[in-house]
């Protein structure tokens, strides 16, 4: 009995103990303790969020504020366009601060006065030289500029000579592409904006900067480029300047107008407040028609070849420059006789040593690009080939045009001005060639030229004379007749159908009916071979 009675307590005494120790639990002081943990963990983490929360706002605010300054940096003085100008020349023009300063106030040294007056000696001056370099220098304002004329007269040569004047003060240049991403690209490096594309939060975004087009990143950079001139304009009280060259190279087509689209609406609106004056520069007319549209602020200057007497001065102050020759305007005379004002011509003439020889090899190769696009195939053609000989003949039937309003116009040649091109207007150049698409492809080749007032000629002087040899030559009209009327009658082919019936069954008796578009019938027509007899819908 007594051990049973023994584990008998020892059981009760283990429940009762264990009834106690259930009562009792955790201490106060282990909750308080646990408690301050978490509000310890909770502060530190809340502190550590505020902190990185605090340091990412910091970042983004600083990041804003270096964009805007790196962008106000690209329109300090100097310009990398200018310094790549400067390096292609054979006179000393770089460093150019020496010169300005010398312009502008006349405190320059001996040797800067001689270097002065080998720079003058060799610039070529255009009348409307002094009107762009007011546009330049920001006294124009209220209106955007488009330069528009012929390849090598001259146009980007002004302009940066205009820049260099004021060192690029307030200006920036950029060439225009027609790959909107590479436009962007170029657009970014002129105004020193990176379109956040080193922007360290990108890091932890889920869409990157690049996920957008490039259109967009085009109006988001000139977002940001309008603040900046709302800076300039107060302190200032000068736009900034934009140029944009090479505008011709966009393509017509839904991409290269949205692009003009987005610049021009930009222009009119900069223009408009005043902040910003942007100057296209373009070869081609079709720029100058699209922009017409919506043009209100728009001030079209035309540029075209140099009259007789200045492109003789041009030409004898090339000479000097590459050949250190005088030479006497008699020559001088008889070269431009031959190619003209065109700047980009007589600067070629001047450093050959055979100058008039140089001549003849540029009127040879303007005829063998007339003829390698628009070369004529005659009767013998194939089929195949019908578009571009259509493209093809349409230019020589208006080349021969021109060539006969040469010989039918009473004054060919100016004393002072020179050269007179004949030229038709738009509207009769289409009606000649009886195609309205195909001139301003010509005009993009450089065949033909459509000046601002809506009037087609010869691209240059020497184009014309090519013009003059190809329509001369022994047999062109017969050629060009027989390609027409090869052109019809392939056209013709196209629109006959022949229907031929073989195996005659049923007595040659047949039916055949006609029907439109949607199925309903139009006609039936009967033909009994034996008879000989045809019928419509039951007639005769």
């Amino acid at each position: 009995m007594g051990p049973a009675t023994q584990s008998f307590g020892c059981g009760e005494g283990g429940g009762k103990g264990g009834e106690k120790g259930g009562k009792t639990g955790p201490k106060k002081e282990d909750w308080k303790q646990t408690a301050f943990k978490m509000f310890e963990v909770s502060a530190t983490t809340a502190a550590s969020i505020i902190v990185l929360g605090l340091a990412g706002y910091g970042y983004h605010r600083y990041y804003k504020h270096l964009v805007l300054s790196k962008i106000k940096v690209a329109f300090e003085p100097g310009d990398p366009v200018l310094e790549l100008e400067a390096a292609g020349h054979d006179v000393p023009t770089e460093n150019d601060h020496w010169y300005i300063q010398a312009l502008r106030h006349g405190d320059y040294t001996l040797y800067g006065r001689l270097k002065l007056m080998l720079v003058l000696r060799s610039r070529i001056l255009r009348d409307e030289q002094k009107l762009i370099d007011a546009i330049i220098r920001g006294e124009l304002v209220g209106h955007y500029y488009l330069l528009i004329g012929e390849k090598g007269t001259g146009k980007t040569s002004m302009i940066l000579d205009a820049m260099k004047k004021t060192n690029g003060d307030n200006c920036s240049m950029l060439e225009a592409h027609a790959d909107a991403e590479i436009f962007r690209s170029r657009l970014g490096k002129a105004i020193d904006f990176e379109y956040h594309e080193d922007y360290i939060g990108s890091l932890f975004s889920i869409r990157g900067p690049r996920e957008t087009t490039p259109i967009l990143d085009i109006e988001r950079a000139f977002n940001k480029l309008e603040k900046v001139a709302l800076e300039k304009k107060v302190k200032s009280r000068k736009p900034l300047i934009l140029v944009i060259n090479s505008m011709h190279l966009l393509r017509d087509d839904d991409e290269g107008r949205d692009m003009l689209e987005l610049l021009q609406q930009r222009a009119e609106a900069w223009a408009a407040t005043g902040l910003i004056t942007m100057i296209f520069n373009s070869d081609d007319y079709w720029v100058y028609e699209r922009l017409k549209q919506y043009a209100a602020r728009m001030e079209v200057i035309s540029i075209r070849d140099l009259e007789k007497k200045d492109a003789v001065s041009a030409l004898q102050k090339y000479r000097q420059r590459y050949r250190h020759e005088n030479i006497d305007e008699t020559l001088a005379k008889k070269i431009y006789d031959k190619v003209g004002g065109r700047l980009a011509f007589l600067n070629r003439v001047a450093k050959s040593k055979n100058m008039l020889k140089m001549c003849d090899e540029i009127i040879k190769q303007e005829k063998t690009w007339l003829l390698n696009q628009c070369g004529l195939l005659g009767s013998s053609m194939d089929d195949d080939v019908m578009n571009q000989q259509k493209y093809a003949s349409s230019a020589m039937v208006l080349v021969k045009k021109l060539v006969e309003m040469e010989d039918e116009q009473e004054t060919k040649y100016d004393p002072e001005k020179g050269h007179i091109l004949p030229e038709l207007e738009l509207y009769k150049a289409r009606q000649v060639m009886t195609r309205a698409e195909f001139i301003q492809q010509y005009d993009h080749i450089n065949i033909f030229t459509i000046d601002s007032s809506s009037n087609v000629r010869a691209d240059s002087v020497p184009m014309q004379n090519a013009f003059r040899e190809v329509a001369k030559e022994e047999g062109f009209d017969q050629y060009l007749e027989e390609t027409l009327e090869r052109i019809a009658a392939i056209e013709s082919l196209g629109r006959t159908r022949e229907i031929t019936i073989k195996d005659l069954w049923h007595g040659g008796k047949y039916n055949m009916t006609i029907k439109d578009k949607k199925g309903n019938v139009q006609q039936v027509v009967s033909w009994n071979v034996e008879e000989g007899r045809r019928g419509g819908g039951g007639d005769e």
